[in-house]
């Protein structure tokens, strides 16, 4: 199971880290990722981090803005999100994959997380 945290209310320019607890033994060895769906939008990749924590992939809409990271002893994984936009306003939500190869799109992903809001104001 994934339990997403860390969403909330904020002013364009401001950070939050959203979190993502995993149970399961086998979260070490599970490529990570993040993904965003905002009203009326389709589901779209944000992030993703190989089991090891050695490679990170992001979207060009937030590359140089969000950090993926994850610590395998905690059974949790990171997106540290700066310089929020309006535009990043979504739904993010964590998910797993059980393979070690990166994908980019939903369907790669086997269990999901709940989701959590993320608004951002201008």
């Amino acid at each position: 199971q994934l339990q997403a945290s860390g969403g909330g209310l904020v002013q364009a320019g401001d950070s939050l880290r959203l979190s993502c607890a995993a149970s399961g033994r086998t979260f070490s060895s599970y490529v990570m990722g993040w993904f965003r769906q905002a009203p009326g939008k389709e589901r779209e990749f944000v992030a993703a981090i190989t089991w090891s924590g050695g490679s990170t992939f992001y979207a060009d809409s937030v590359k140089g803005r969000f950090t993926i990271s994850r610590d395998n002893a905690k059974n949790t994984v990171y997106l540290q999100m700066n310089s929020l936009k309006p535009e990043d306003t979504a739904v993010y939500y964590c998910a797993s994959r059980r393979q070690r190869v990166v994908a980019t799109t939903s369907p790669g992903y086997d269990y999901w997380g709940q989701g959590t809001q993320v608004t951002v104001s201008s």
